[in-house]
């Protein structure tokens, strides 16, 4: 008899294991991969640690979130520089002063202001119909064609203007030479790899591996005194009300024999025509590593975005008006279950950053505690 059943080993997944035994819990984690880590697994290649479901650059705010995974690993001072290739030319991200300058030759804050205004205006937008109109009405023809329509309109599977407006709420502009991708307090790379992490939390808790729930869920149902959920809740209910929608990823990684391939960590890929996103070179995660950085091969994974078919990974939940509705029908379901808890990306239909995921497990452990108590 366990007190709790933990069905996934992701961040979510890990940070309540830990958290509950050590409260004294009895915990059973079960995972339907081969692997610990959902995610953020990383695996060591001859020295790289690669990211093998892409790359995971952790940032946060939240001091207690920070101090919570230093405890597990070191982390190095890498920052996110990202660039964007289009049509044989690089722009750095996020939208900054290098990137204005890049694009229209501009020096000041008050020169890229007003070619954006004037880009802007010319546009005439009336009303916001779709992501292409949001765009246009924030930063113009030229940031949106060079470095937005052909990224997203991959990333989507869809054309912009068939895409709503609310996935591009705003498009953060820095009016300075800055091109630190997150504006968080806290930012860097586990040394060790993430995987370790997980490990490390999961230290003295039973793990599972294989192993898939639904099709043995009756048997857990008595085994455990309370379940944690954090697979696909549409799932969990064998899709009573319908299959909620994801766009997936495929990767492609590949080893070669240079030191470097792009000398980035990532680099996007903004034309339509080019099929993947994105091409990550995983030695740049570990900037502390000389040895790394000096090895005479490197590896790299191509990212290519697909539409979701139920077998693949889920990456991405749709969150437009149907998808949202249809996913509260499940949430109204689950909230009249006694000794479930929905939580994780999958759980909520919702994209969490690594921090968040945390917060919410934070979250989710006081809840179970302050309902022991009686609170």
């Amino acid at each position: 008899m366990y007190d709790y059943l933990i069905v996934g080993s992701g961040l979510y997944g890990a940070t309540l294991a830990y958290l509950l035994k050590n409260k004294g819990f009895k915990v059973l984690v079960i995972e339907k991969r081969d692997h610990i880590g959902g995610n953020i697994y990383t695996k060591n290649i001859n020295g790289i640690n690669v990211h093998v479901y892409g790359a995971h650059i952790f940032h946060t705010s939240y001091e207690d979130v920070w101090n919570f995974v230093n405890q597990f690993s070191k982390f190095n001072n890498f920052i996110n520089s990202p660039l964007a290739y289009y049509k044989g030319k690089y722009f750095n991200m996020p939208f900054n002063m290098n990137t204005f300058h890049q694009m229209w030759g501009v020096k000041t804050p008050q020169e890229a202001k007003e070619k954006i205004e004037e880009q802007v205006k010319k546009e005439n937008i009336k009303e916001i119909k779709n992501l292409e109109d949001q765009a246009l009405s924030l930063v113009g023809r030229d940031i949106y064609e060079t470095l937005i329509k052909g990224y997203t309109e991959k990333q989507w599977g869809k054309s912009a203007k068939d895409l709503p407006s609310f996935i591009i709420k705003r498009i953060p502009l820095r009016f300075e030479y800055d091109n630190n991708y997150f504006n968080d307090k806290y930012q860097g790379i586990p040394i060790d790899g993430y995987t370790k992490i997980i490990e490390r939390m999961l230290e003295g808790i039973e793990v599972v591996l294989n192993e898939d729930f639904l099709k043995n869920k009756e048997k857990y149902l008595r085994i455990a005194k309370f379940i944690i959920y954090s697979g696909p809740i549409d799932e969990y209910y064998n899709y009573c009300f319908g299959e909620l929608e994801y766009r997936s990823l495929k990767f492609e990684i590949e080893r070669i024999n240079k030191q470097s391939y792009q000398n980035n960590a990532v680099v996007n890929y903004t034309e339509f025509d080019i099929p993947y996103t994105r091409i990550i070179e995983h030695k740049f995660f570990q900037i502390e590593n000389k040895d790394v950085l000096n090895l005479p091969f490197t590896i790299i994974s191509k990212e290519y975005p697909n539409s979701y078919k139920i077998g693949e990974e889920r990456y991405y939940a749709v969150n437009d008006e149907k998808n949202n509705n249809l996913y509260n029908r499940y949430k109204e379901k689950a909230e009249t279950e006694k000794n479930i808890l929905f939580g994780g990306r999958l759980g909520n239909y919702k994209y969490f950053d690594m921090d968040d995921t945390i917060k919410q497990a934070f979250d989710d452990f006081n809840k179970l505690m302050n309902e022991k108590n009686g609170k």
